[in-house]
C-alpha cells in the first residue's frame, strides 16, 4: 500500500537557512534517530502479537512510515547542518541504546495494555511535531513536521482501534489503564531520548542521562503551547476511556500545562 506521502512530496527547494533555529535543530536531530529506530519496535510488537495477522500487517506499515519520518527529518538536518552525519549518529545510537527483544508477551501485562502504551507514544509524537511545526519559521521543517504529525495522529487511531478490539477480552480496569498510561509517560525519562540527543549532536563529553535528557527535554518542552497540551491530554484520556471533553480532562490540562512550564525551567537549569 502506498504511503500517505514520500520524500519527493517535501518542498526541499524552499529551504531557508536564515530561519533555522539552532535549538530546534538539536532536538530534531535527536528525533530523527528515534524515528528511524522503528524496526526494533516492530520486532518487539511481532513477538507480542504473533498470531494477529491484521495487526501485524498494520504494524509493519507503521514501521515503514516511522522510518520515513526519520529519513525526512535527517534530510532536513543535513540541509540545516551539512556536517550532520546521520549514518554515524545512528551507529552510535545503536550501540548506546537497545530495545529489549527477548520477550514473549507484552511488558505492559496484556495486549490491551500494550496498545494503550502505543497510543500514549503516538500522543507524544503527534503533539511534539505539531509543536515544532507551529514554532518554526523555516518552511521545509514546517512542511515535514506537518506531514509527520498527520501520520502520528493516524497511528494513534490505528492503535486505539485495535485496543478497543482487545479490550473486549482483556477488560482492563480504569486503574490498570491509568497505570499503563502513566507508566509509559514516565518512561520518556529513560535512556532513549537522552542517548539520541547525545549521539545525534556528536557530543564528546561523557554521556550523562540526567544532563543530556534535560538538554533534550528543555528544548522540546519549550516548544509546546497550551493548545498542544490540551489536545495531548484529550488523547490520553480517550485512550483510558475517560471523557476527553469532561471535567477530568479540563483539570488535567491545566495541571499538566503548569507542570510543563515549571519543568521546562527546571530542566533548562540542569542542562546549563
Amino acid at each position: 500500500m502506498r504511503p500517505h506521502w514520500t520524500l519527493d512530496d517535501i518542498p526541499w527547494d524552499r529551504f531557508d537557512p536564515s530561519k533555522v533555529d539552532i535549538e530546534i535543530l538539536r532536538a530534531v536531530k535527536a528525533a530523527s534517530l528515534v524515528e528511524r529506530n522503528a524496526d526494533d519496535y516492530v520486532a518487539y510488537l511481532e513477538q507480542v502479537f504473533p498470531d494477529d495477522q491484521e495487526l501485524l500487517t498494520a504494524m509493519r506499515r507503521w514501521g515503514t512510515e516511522e522510518n520515513q519520518h526519520g529519513e525526512a527529518l535527517a534530510q532536513w538536518c543535513r540541509l540545516a547542518d551539512p556536517d550532520f552525519d546521520f549514518a554515524a549518529a545512528r551507529a552510535r545510537f545503536a550501540q548506546g541504546f537497545q530495545l529489549p527483544q527477548d520477550v514473549e508477551s507484552s511488558v505492559r501485562g496484556s495486549r490491551a495494555g500494550e496498545l494503550i502504551a502505543r497510543c500514549i507514544v503516538e500522543t507524544g509524537t503527534s503533539s511534539f511535531y505539531s509543536a515544532i511545526r507551529d514554532a518554526t519559521d523555516e518552511p521545509v521543517l514546517k512542511a515535514v513536521c506537518n506531514r509527520v504529525a498527520g501520520d502520528e495522529f493516524r497511528h494513534y487511531k490505528l492503535f486505539y482501534d485495535h485496543y478497543r478490539r482487545y479490550q473486549q477480552n482483556d477488560r482492563l480496569t480504569m486503574l490498570a489503564k491509568l497505570r499503563v498510561a502513566l507508566g509509559r509517560i514516565v518512561e520518556t525519562s529513560d535512556d532513549e531520548l537522552p542517548m539520541a540527543y547525545y549521539c545525534a549532536n556528536a557530543l564528546t563529553e561523557p554521556y550523562d542521562r540526567r544532563r543530556h535528557g534535560a538538554a533534550y527535554a528543555s528544548r522540546a518542552y519549550g516548544l509546546y503551547r497550551e493548545g498542544h497540551v490540551q489536545r495531548a491530554v484529550a488523547m490520553v484520556c480517550k485512550a483510558c476511556d475517560i471523557d476527553p471533553q469532561g471535567r477530568i480532562a479540563a483539570w488535567a490540562t491545566r495541571a499538566f500545562w503548569f507542570i510543563l512550564r515549571h519543568r521546562t525551567r527546571q530542566l533548562s537549569r540542569i542542562a546549563a
